[in-house]
């Protein structure tokens, strides 16, 4: 019978995929495209581009989409073995990965399909190549054979190391549990949040209320949680995961850490560069280490004065000081006392299948595609949806799974990745195919979930992201969607999306009272957008610090005096932090967007990239907020292109000039004059 992940012409099987299969499946594929490689390289007539490049497009997307799910249900399951299995499969894909972006005759040969080109060329074609050549530059390709192995060492240890992380952090989280005994001390927590406490105990044979460490119970209590002592004691269990101070620390991730650091640092010395921040910036739209650093402190700059009123303004409601654990509890109030907001009233309007429903609408508005949901389709679990994409003609554009609850063993977060990328080679049109995950409360006993809106904008960020993969017209793999896209503008599609989670026809679309479907009223709606800013500045000085800290502890790491990670935060905490954090506070030790995923040097891509969006969103508020043109253009020029074209070209096409930082500010309600 056929290995279910070697059948990679369709969806995946999610009811026949099993963790053995990962390893053999991964194996033949490999041991296939090595000799197909070889085959290739050995022909004797001269190579170009359909006969080279054409061939290992259709082999890297053959090897993605069979490991794919692999990565994706180690995400979602509580099943080890997914995550043995991902685990076995890294140093497999690694080395086969370091071996293509060593080879040197496999180098020399894209150089001489680059130089053979003919002059009719696509503009998409040459960019494949110059990326490709970029790509084997930084894996390695020119060092010598001791030096080679030194790097494909590394990336071995540091593709274990990242795994590590994560999974710690995992599991320090499932892990921590409180029990509370009584409800007084629950005053003021969404009832939904309350029951689930309720039933977890009850399920145990116990009394009282089993309280986890997941994201929307956590967030539930920083926010809404009478008990300044329970407040407490979740930020503290919340800041110190896998930590020595957690409350197991068998998982602390301090070690690993100091590794990933140094292994970095050593990697970018290999391939000629001072630190991991310059080797991290050779993809991305910055130019150098100084531009990011002034950037950031740039806009902390004129951010602090904004962020040190919103302080002022708690601590006169609190009456106190406010610590870490009461910035968002009383961020929360002042919206109830300034704005007549709240959160749980709120949530009372935005169950989650109309707010899915109010989505795809303003997709269709924008962009004239159309939703279907289409349970045919094989899931690795009872709540996960799947929706086929079609365009304006009927045709099937793509599709993705929609995975939202939170549930034991699932990574915290919200996120999408790739199951399927577009490919349309030789005259097989491979459509996209996502994931989209986001971590919302659970549906109670009558199956319903309700959402908060910074909920319903998490999801609204997270669905710009799955546009952008889903809308590309680029036909090659390695430039298709989100890939070959600089990664400090990659999330300007999602931050863009986001400002429709504040728009009134988009919310009220998006919105119906979970018992009488009455949409969100217009006084509601008013008050929410006059509460939009609340916080902002303070929000905006917290990403700022994670920033500043990332590329720091990157571009300063010194192998001869290594500094303690710990140390440079409480740097850049008295540099732009106006929240001071306990001495037991360990962020970088749940830090995964920069241990243990994509964005090491790069967490300012999230700033970065919210200038650009910002300023994009502007040219709809300019024209008006659907107007169908503007759409298109957006459409054309950022969500259809990938990788195929410099950023910084296709954002002006779009816009007719630069971004600039006053767009941000002003959509932050960031006033720098006051």
């Amino acid at each position: 019978m056929l290995n279910p992940l070697l059948d990679t012409g369709g969806l995946p099987r999610f009811r026949d995929l099993q963790p053995e299969h990962a390893l053999p499946a991964l194996r033949e594929l490999i041991s296939a495209h090595r000799q197909k490689l070889a085959a290739l390289l050995s022909a004797e007539t001269p190579l170009d581009f359909d006969s080279l490049i054409k061939p290992l497009e259709e082999m890297q997307h053959e090897l993605r989409s069979a490991f794919s799910p692999v990565t994706h249900l180690q995400s979602v399951l509580e099943d080890p073995g997914w995550r043995d299995a991902y685990n076995a499969a890294l140093p497999l894909l690694t080395e086969h990965d370091a071996e293509i972006s060593q080879n040197k005759a496999l180098f020399d040969a894209y150089q001489q399909v680059a130089a053979a080109l003919p002059p009719d060329a696509s503009n998409t074609q040459r960019t494949l190549i110059q990326h490709a050549l970029r790509d084997f530059r930084l894996g390695g390709v020119a060092l010598d054979d001791e030096a080679k192995a030194e790097y494909r060492e590394i990336r071995q240890q540091l593709a274990s190391l990242q795994a590590g992380f994560e999974q710690n952090v995992q599991d320090s989280t499932d892990n921590w549990h409180l029990y509370v005994a009584d409800e007084k001390r629950l005053t003021g927590l969404p009832e939904s949040v309350i029951a689930r406490a309720r039933q977890a105990a009850t399920d145990l044979g116990k009394s009282g209320f089993r309280m986890p460490l997941d994201f929307p119970t956590w967030q539930a209590v920083a926010t809404h949680a009478a008990d300044r002592e329970l407040r407490a004691t979740f930020y503290k269990a919340w800041a110190t995961r896998a930590s020595d101070q957690a409350k197991d620390p068998q998982w602390d991730n301090s070690n690993n850490i100091n590794r990933i650091l140094a292994l970095r640092h050593r990697l970018a010395e290999l391939v000629g560069f001072n630190n991991f921040g310059q080797f991290s910036l050779a993809t991305k739209m910055a130019g150098d280490t100084g531009e990011v650093i002034g950037f950031l402190r740039e806009l902390a700059k004129k951010t602090r004065p904004a962020a040190k009123r919103e302080i002022q303004d708690l601590e006169a409601l609190a009456g106190r000081p406010v610590e870490a654990w009461d910035v968002s509890y009383w961020l929360e109030k002042l919206k109830q006392e300034k704005f007549a907001v709240s959160n749980e009233l709120l949530r009372e309007y935005f169950p989650v299948d109309r707010v899915k429903k109010g989505l795809f609408a303003l997709a269709t508005r924008l962009y004239g595609v159309s939703l279907k949901r289409n349970d045919a389709v094989q899931t690795w679990h009872p709540s996960v949806r799947y929706y086929e994409v079609h365009d304006d003609n009927g045709d099937i554009v793509g599709g993705f799974y929609t995975d939202l609850f939170a549930r034991a063993g699932k990574r915290n977060g919200a996120w999408i990745d790739e199951c399927i990328v577009r490919k349309n080679l030789a005259g097989e049109n491979v459509r996209p195919i996502g994931y989209l995950v986001c971590n919302f409360s659970p549906p109670n006993d009558a199956g319903v979930s309700l959402l908060t809106h910074t909920d319903v904008v998490t999801l609204f960020h997270e669905f710009g992201h799955m546009l952008h993969h889903l809308l590309t017209r680029v036909d090659y793999p390695a430039l298709a969607g989100i890939n070959g896209v600089p990664w400090d503008a990659v999330e300007l599609p999602s931050q863009f999306m986001e400002n429709f989670a504040w728009h009134k026809d988009v919310l009220t679309s998006a919105s119906g009272h979970h018992e009488t479907g009455e949409p969100l009223p217009d006084e509601m709606f008013n008050q929410l957008l006059k509460s939009r800013h609340c916080g902002a500045a303070l929000a905006m000085l917290r990403q700022i610090e994670f920033a500043l800290f990332d590329f720091r502890l990157h571009t300063e790491f010194d192998p001869e005096q290594p500094t303690e990670p710990l140390a440079v935060l409480a740097e850049v905490r008295d540099e732009v932090a106006l929240v001071q954090h306990p001495e037991f506070n360990r962020f970088p030790q749940s830090f995964s967007h920069i241990f243990a995923g994509g964005y090491a040097a790069g967490y300012y891509s999230y700033k970065w990239a919210e200038v650009l969006a910002a300023d994009a969103f502007s040219a709809f508020e300019e024209s008006g907020v659907f107007d169908a043109g503007t759409a298109r253009r957006f459409r054309q020029e950022i969500l259809e292109v990938g990788g195929s074209r410099d950023f910084m070209q296709a954002f002006v096409a779009f816009r007719g000039r630069k971004p600039t930082l006053e767009a941000l500010l002003k959509q932050s309600g960031i006033n720098i004059a006051a």
